[in-house]
């Protein structure tokens, strides 16, 4: 039996095998050492929690090749997958429009400090797995006049 036990249950019935599916080759979203560590972590600490993305022809994961990439990284056989069954215009078409809306979004830094405040009141000292360096939050915290220090990452 393969081992599903890192995707949250709700996602279970979506595993494929790894083996099953091929980077997207056309994957216009480049993912340096620092996001594939970032999304290891998370992965790590978290589970995954949210399908990639999967062309039925081919097996193309259009959506989700960096947490792919993260899941091989770690050992893994399975993850939770979305399969679509649609043509190459609309797949290459979604995983630009995937990997552009998330980059025209912003940080509303008010709500994201309190949010940082809550986790470090609530006693959460482990903040791996969120995507930020240590020197990235300390700054944040020195701009922002935040009354925590940020534990040291690793």
């Amino acid at each position: 039996m393969v081992d599903n036990e890192h995707i949250i249950e709700d996602l279970r019935g979506l595993a494929v095998e790894i083996d099953q599916l091929t980077l997207d080759p056309a994957n216009a979203r480049l993912h340096n050492d620092r996001n594939m560590r970032a999304i290891e972590t998370s992965l790590k600490r978290f589970g995954q929690r949210k399908p990639i993305v999967v062309q039925k022809q081919g097996m193309v994961v259009r959506a989700g090749n960096g947490t792919l990439t993260a899941a091989r990284n770690l050992g893994w056989e399975t993850v939770a997958a979305v399969v679509i069954e649609e043509d190459n215009l609309d797949a290459v078409s979604f995983a630009i429009a995937d990997n552009r809306t998330g980059d025209l979004s912003d940080w509303d830094y008010n709500t994201l400090g309190d949010l940082l405040t809550e986790l470090n009141d609530a006693g959460d000292q482990d903040l791996s797995g969120l995507g930020w360096t240590k020197e990235e939050l300390d700054t944040f915290v020195a701009e922002n006049v935040m009354d925590f220090e940020i534990p040291n990452d690793g």
